[in-house]
């Protein structure tokens, strides 16, 4: 049942597992969508807590609690912007700079869901800071870091700038899909506090693109 889900840290206050690509992190709506990394973690640990989430088609990190305290504590941290995240993924093209940032707000596109779009008016403030970190031919290897957690943030924030995510069939469509097994984005290190020893924790799980 979790045979592609490394598990990385697990004490009896919080566990943090690799989410494999194409695996939802929680149930969605229908019986059909109700495999999900939370739905199988629940039948090995009755009573294990959500604390935050990523995309079915993004493979990486996640942290879990065991119990309320963790919860609300993991919470707070994921509140006040002290869970230090960072992702590695593939793009389209080859960017002018070697780093930089994006701030541009976002928002839930109801007219195409499950899409969100840039919107300067009603979107909500999100950045991105990205590091290209190798550039090969039609595509370049970048290191990005969310300073906020919008939902579909580095997706649509590569797209605004140029660079789609290699993979990508909601926001690259514009480029040849085809040689793409996957989207490739992948939650490659997460930072925190344990809630209950206060040691900061930093666990990396490389990507596998």
């Amino acid at each position: 049942m979790l045979t592609d889900c490394p598990i990385l840290l697990d004490d009896e206050h919080l566990l943090v597992i690799g989410k494999p690509e194409g695996l939802l992190s929680v149930p969605g709506k229908g019986p059909e969508k109700l495999d999900s990394l939370y739905w199988r973690l629940q039948q090995m640990w009755p009573g294990i807590r959500v604390v935050h989430r990523l995309d079915r088609d993004t493979s990486g990190l996640l942290v879990f609690a065991r119990n309320l305290p963790t919860q609300q504590h993991l919470n707070r941290q994921f509140a006040d912007r002290t869970v230090s995240k960072s992702y590695i993924a593939l793009v389209y093209g080859h960017p002018a700079e070697m780093k930089g940032e994006v701030n541009l707000p976002i928002r839930y596109d109801p007219d195409h869901p499950p899409t969100h779009i840039v919107d300067f008016e009603h979107g909500k403030p999100s950045q991105t800071l990205w590091t290209v970190l190798e550039r090969k031919p039609g595509h370049t290897r970048v290191l990005l870091e969310p300073v906020t957690g919008r939902s579909h943030q580095l997706r649509v924030h590569m797209q605004a700038l140029g660079h789609p995510i290699v993979g990508d069939q909601l926001y690259a469509t514009d480029f040849d899909l085809s040689t793409a097994s996957r989207l490739c984005l992948h939650a490659e290190t997460l930072e925190f506090t344990h809630p209950v020893s206060g040691e900061r924790l930093r666990l990396t799980l490389p990507a596998p693109f």
